[in-house]
């Protein structure tokens, strides 16, 4: 298969998780527009709240991610048998994982308290955050079944589904937000009651989809478990695990920046939102091409071909930066009128504004490392990856960020400098590692 094929083949398998993704996403731009409207205490207060939730929540989407190489490279070696064994036991696996994801966010708002925020927006975020808590275990019910489909290269249903979430969310949003149909007003609170409904939406409607899909029926993909495997659960924890670390690591480091720009104000927080809500939409872009470049070089690490494993690989890594060149213009062009999509308040804009010039030079690097990570995933190469992550957002992202923007007075802008490095350390060595690990054969 040549080049020019293997792009076109991932274009196709990455379309649906890229719409599906950035309906995901969107669910996140509504919350942020409506929140906005309230001001910028209540848009700060989610910002701070969806940082805590997520830097707990990604370890469990990490590990929900290991069922699609296993089922992928399933597939390519022709061992179809494998593929329901994998399922059943990652829905276990996700399940018990999902009440803990619920468990620790809860309790973990306690610690809001002692982040170092204004008053206002810390009372805010507490209480919108154990809301948010409650949404583990459908969300995590979801990615079981989302993820083994693509194993299985089926990757539409979770895009209409999220897309038909996002009106679902919308409504609630406005229902409970503002008060409307007699329905007291609750505002941030309403958006987290809005976000738990959708997950439940999704997690509901995609799990009846598969159960009665006659395709899948030969996996046996109903809502029990025939035995506890426990050498397949190791199997699936030991790529998950490392996967969700490599999250962790990522996330943890931009929900740290939070709490740091948060000590420096609520209009640099505010701000800080919207950029990142902006950059997150193009991130989702490249998280789908990522998904996609793992099921390709899963498929062949399946067939055993090295040459079709490499191919897929840098094609994928080739789409992440054609795309995140283009992103990276509209962001430089239109950074004074995209702020303004959120918040009425010229300090916000301004800042936020400055930010996108950055976000605009880390879009190359946040997508070759999304990307790297996605690919070596499909070649189960998941622990030097994880000291990858943890060394260029820890050892070299955070740390820059806060020497330039505490200590040589750069305020916000240093601490998203610091990020950029962080991503293009991570960039550079992924890319490194997927090309001496592609040149040899895959034992599965």
């Amino acid at each position: 298969m040549s080049f020019k094929e293997h792009l076109l083949n991932t274009l196709n398998l990455a379309y649906p998780v890229i719409i599906g993704q950035l309906g995901f996403i969107m669910m996140g731009v509504v919350d942020s527009l409506m929140v906005g409207s309230l001001g910028p205490a209540p848009l700060a207060a989610a910002s701070l709240g969806n940082s805590l939730t997520i830097i707990i929540f990604i370890v469990g989407i990490g590990i929900s991610f290991a069922v699609t190489p296993l089922v992928a490279i399933s597939v390519g070696a022709k061992k179809y048998s494998e593929c329901g064994i994998y399922f059943r036991q990652s829905l276990l696996v996700n399940l018990s994982v999902g009440i803990i994801l619920m468990i620790v966010t809860i309790a973990g708002t306690e610690l809001i308290i002692y982040f170092n925020q204004p008053v206002e927006v810390t009372i805010l975020a507490k209480s919108y955050t154990k809301v948010l808590g409650l949404g583990g275990i459908p969300l995590m019910l979801f990615q079981t079944y989302k993820q083994f489909i693509e194993g299985l290269s089926v990757m539409k249903p979770a895009m209409i589904i999220a897309i038909l979430a996002n009106f679902v969310n919308a409504f609630v949003n406005w229902v409970l937000i503002f008060g409307k149909l007699g329905f007291p007003s609750l505002g941030l609170d309403g958006a987290g009651w809005a976000t738990f409904a959708s997950r439940m939406f999704m997690a509901i409607v995609l799990m009846i989809y598969v159960m009665n899909k006659s395709y899948f029926k030969q996996f046996d993909v109903s809502f029990h478990f025939k035995n506890i495997n426990v050498k397949i659960i190791k199997k699936i924890l030991s790529i998950g695990l490392p996967s969700g670390l490599q999250y962790f690591f990522e996330v943890g480091a931009f929900s740290f920046a939070v709490i740091m720009i948060g000590w420096l104000g609520t209009n640099q927080l505010a701000a800080h939102q919207i950029a990142i809500n902006l950059a997150s939409v193009t991130f989702m872009v490249v998280l789908g091409i990522s998904m996609a470049g793992g099921i390709r070089v899963g498929n062949g690490v399946g067939e055993q071909n090295i040459k079709q494993v490499r191919r897929a690989g840098f094609a994928s890594i080739f789409l992440a930066l054609c795309f995140m060149t283009f992103s990276g213009i509209v962001f430089i062009t239109f950074r004074n009128l995209l702020p303004q999509l959120y918040i009425d308040n010229q300090a916000v804009i301004s800042i936020a504004s400055s930010l996108l010039i950055i976000a605009a030079l880390f879009q190359l690097s946040d997508g070759v490392q999304a990307v790297g990570i996605g690919i070596l995933r499909g070649l189960t190469d998941v622990k030097i990856p994880t000291a990858i992550t943890f060394i260029a957002y820890w050892i070299v992202g955070l740390p820059t960020g806060y020497l330039l923007g505490f200590i040589f007075g750069l305020n916000v802008q240093g601490v998203w400098i610091g990020l950029l490095a962080g991503l293009t350390t991570s960039a550079i060595l992924l890319t490194l590692r997927f090309n001496i690990k592609s040149k040899h054969i895959i034992e599965v």
